[in-house]
């Protein structure tokens, strides 16, 4: 795949299709007999997506629930492999969600800094020396020493955005983190995304437009596994708005088919 110095994502002809089985039986049938008869059928989360995303660019994601989004930003991260096409991604990938998907429940807040640094690229001493500033930015108080099946959905959120925040990665990727956080702590990662923006590249998915807005330069919009529009985020907003107000959410968009 040819790209330019400026071009830090691309991705060509990318499709993912999971596989769905009619009920656990089918499942047994295709971990047993799985090398001489398939007993699913695909669902198509992803059909054809060609994204390109320079350095510097502050791309917001738009969709239904269900439409791709998440998946998209996975293999992007590198947590799950495309079907079909192809994904290249240049330098260090900070996702949030991801990340905090990957805690060990069992292990203190404290260990999950030290692990999630070193899956990041990051020397143990150079976790340490972060350390204070990460409890600092996650604003957990005791809980960092505490497990984390104790932790609250919000405060998982708070120590992943606080490691992604101190790995000087090139790319930061935030899937509806902030919609779990209180407001104050919003505020403190809206902040400190608008300062990344100097120097780093953004992939923000919300359904708060308001975020999109302020946060973004370009805005892509995916529907049903495509992309159905893209660029300036104030028209795709206006566009994907005026298609929920008035195109039905149809559940067929959630059953297995041909891509």
């Amino acid at each position: 795949m040819s790209y330019d110095a400026d071009t830090i994502i691309r991705t060509r002809h990318l499709a993912k299709a999971f596989p769905l089985y009619a009920d656990q039986r089918e499942w047994l049938k295709q971990a047993m007999f799985g090398n001489f008869k398939t007993f699913s059928k695909s669902f198509w989360a992803l059909r054809d997506i060609d994204l390109e995303v320079r350095r510097g660019d502050s791309v917001g994601i738009l969709g239904r629930n269900g439409c791709g989004k998440t998946t998209l930003l996975q293999i992007i991260c590198g947590m799950t492999r495309a079907t079909k096409g192809e994904v290249w991604v240049k330098g260090r990938v900070a996702p949030v969600l991801a990340l905090g998907a990957t805690f060990d429940q069992e292990s203190t807040g404290r260990q999950n800094v030290l692990i999630a640094g070193a899956v990041m690229g990051l020397k143990r001493a150079e976790v340490m020396a972060k350390f204070d500033s990460i409890a600092e930015f996650a604003g957990i108080g005791a809980f960092m020493n505490q497990p984390l099946k104790h932790y609250s959905t919000g405060m998982r959120t708070r120590l992943a955005f606080a490691i992604c925040a101190h790995v000087e990665a090139d790319i930061l990727i935030v899937d509806e983190a902030l919609s779990v956080g209180d407001v104050a702590f919003q505020r403190k990662c809206l902040d400190w995304i608008d300062s990344f923006k100097k120097t780093g590249t953004l992939l923000f998915v919300s359904h708060a437009m308001d975020q999109v807005r302020r946060l973004c330069d370009r805005t892509v919009w995916i529907d049903k596994g495509r992309i159905r529009e893209q660029g300036d985020p104030h028209q795709v907003i206006r566009s994907y708005l005026q298609a929920i107000r008035s195109e039905r959410d149809d559940v067929r968009r959630f059953s297995s088919s041909e891509q």
